[in-house]
């Protein structure tokens, strides 16, 4: 079950999202500040934030640009009051919506659907990230010089001469990389350095 987290200081509001959320089968948690919610420890899992641009404690802008350190759920923003000059900002900050009250039930599902989706590619793509670095550690250090010269196109000829390693060497290298890379091909393997920023 995906779960929405929702931040508004309005109890009447937090009380109507949570029943409209839950019956869409979301796992709901409210908080009435942006205080709470940043002491609250999140499990893993995609999540939704929906934000009210207007807080108690802190502007709904400002939270945002906080979170923007660190991986957290996609923000749909709520707000009272028709305000071009901020949507603007909160969307171009990476908000996946800015709605304006009052909004329908449908506005808000959609809008959540396409946070949730984001979160879960945003995971996926930092999960390979974080096996490709594991994989870039655990060559050796001539692994890792061996490496821009395949990515490059070099011929083995030109790489072992540029490295100063016999042709032989450098074969057993660039099998050390494919394999510990875990690419099953060069062409993989240039996607992978390209991931990496090695070029």
């Amino acid at each position: 079950m995906h779960t929405v987290y929702v931040v508004d200081d309005d109890v009447r509001v937090r009380e109507a999202l949570e029943e409209l959320l839950s019956s869409a089968q979301f796992a709901v948690t409210t908080f009435g500040s942006a205080t709470e919610y940043l002491a609250f420890p999140r499990p893993d899992g995609p999540a939704c934030l929906v934000l009210d641009l207007e807080l108690p404690d802190a502007n709904g802008l400002d939270l945002q640009h906080r979170l923007s350190t660190d991986a957290h759920p996609p923000i749909v923003f709520l707000t009272g009051y028709a305000d071009v000059p901020r949507s603007v900002r909160a969307l171009k900050a990476g908000a996946v919506d800015f709605l304006t009250k009052p909004f329908s039930d449908a506005e808000l599902l959609a809008a959540i659907d396409t946070a949730i989706a984001r979160d879960r590619d945003a995971r996926r793509e930092r999960a390979a990230l974080e096996t490709l670095r594991h994989g870039w550690s655990a060559l050796t250090p001539r692994e890792r010089e061996v490496l821009p010269f395949m990515v490059r196109g070099l011929l083995n000829k030109q790489a072992a001469a540029a490295l100063q390693i016999s042709e032989v060497t450098l074969q057993i290298h660039r099998r050390n990389v494919l394999h510990k890379m875990h690419a099953g091909s060069l062409a993989e393997l240039v996607r992978m350095a390209g991931r990496l920023g090695i070029t």
